[in-house]
């Protein structure tokens, strides 16, 4: 297949602080080994483990989390394949539907894999992207994944989350959002689904990826700055830092992810607050040493 070459990174002009990760990157292929599952609603990268890797030394970032997209379904191949190169530098974040059986989710826990993601992004028509596990699936699967030691990785537009996350963060495992909560910034402060995230990663119920490129609007994303502040103030030791390489559905408008660790250096405004968001926060819940 033919796929797109992503964007690469050049060095930021900040340095990451030692040990630091990021903590929401893809990786796809090599096809000839890896197919994809499922078709898929973007142009697939070309974006293998080894190329992941150099943009990763590229950013000074010590660890990485990789996460399954949905066109692998609930393959995890490519995934632990990727995770087996790199190390104890990375773990992973699988897709996996109620009929995983314990031997399948004991062989993603000792490859590295740390959560599975759930997702309530809908085609027009209503349906949910091909290879995606929706969140009605996450009740059933909760109690083996608690017994697994595993979080849930969520993503959904911002209103789906009003209607789903009261009772899915009432179930006894980590919920980690993605992507700012897909809030819309020009909703403002009052907007309901902004309430809700900031109360419940203020209530230390939720954790919120600070995955900005998805939110803001470049090239500054200061039109999301007042939505990262504030979920950063509210609960700054649950928040996390992704670049969301390799930028899937942007196309030509794809961010280079330097440009994102310098907006979020000079946004989180100092040593301590950074070692967090980098190092200390996704070491806990990733399980790095």
């Amino acid at each position: 297949m033919n796929a797109e070459m992503p964007r690469m990174p050049v060095a930021p002009q900040h340095a990451l602080p030692a040990l630091a990760c990021d903590t929401h990157c893809h990786v796809f292929g090599p096809y000839d080994r890896f197919p994809l599952q499922h078709p898929s609603s973007y142009a697939a990268p070309d974006a293998p483990v080894d190329r992941y890797l150099r943009m990763l030394d590229t950013l000074g970032a010590a660890r990485g989390v990789l996460v399954q997209p949905a066109p692998y379904g609930v393959n995890p191949a490519a995934l632990l394949d990727a995770l087996a190169q790199g190390g104890d530098r990375l773990r992973g974040i699988a897709v996996a539907d109620p009929s995983v059986t314990d031997a399948q989710l004991q062989a993603m826990v000792d490859g590295g894999v740390r959560g599975l993601r759930f997702l309530e992004a809908r085609d027009p028509a209503g349906n949910l992207f091909p290879g995606s596990v929706g969140f009605g699936q996450l009740a059933a699967l909760a109690p083996r994944m608690k017994q697994f030691g595993l979080h849930a990785q969520l993503w959904a537009p911002c209103d789906a989350y009003v209607q789903h996350l009261p009772a899915l963060a009432a179930l006894d495992v980590p919920i980690v959002i993605d992507h700012l909560g897909s809030v819309v910034p020009a909703r403002g402060e009052q907007d309901p689904a902004f309430q809700l995230l900031h109360r419940l990663l203020a209530e230390g119920r939720i954790w919120m990826k600070l995955t900005l490129c998805r939110v803001g609007a470049a090239p500054d994303y200061e039109n999301a700055r007042f939505i990262h502040d504030a979920y950063t103030t509210a609960n700054p030791d649950q928040v996390l830092w992704g670049s969301d390489w390799p930028f899937v559905r942007m196309g030509a408008s794809a961010p280079s992810a330097d440009a994102l660790v310098d907006v979020a250096y000079d946004w989180l405004g100092n040593e301590g607050l950074r070692k967090k968001v980098w190092v200390d926060n996704p070491a806990r819940l990733y399980g790095f040493a």
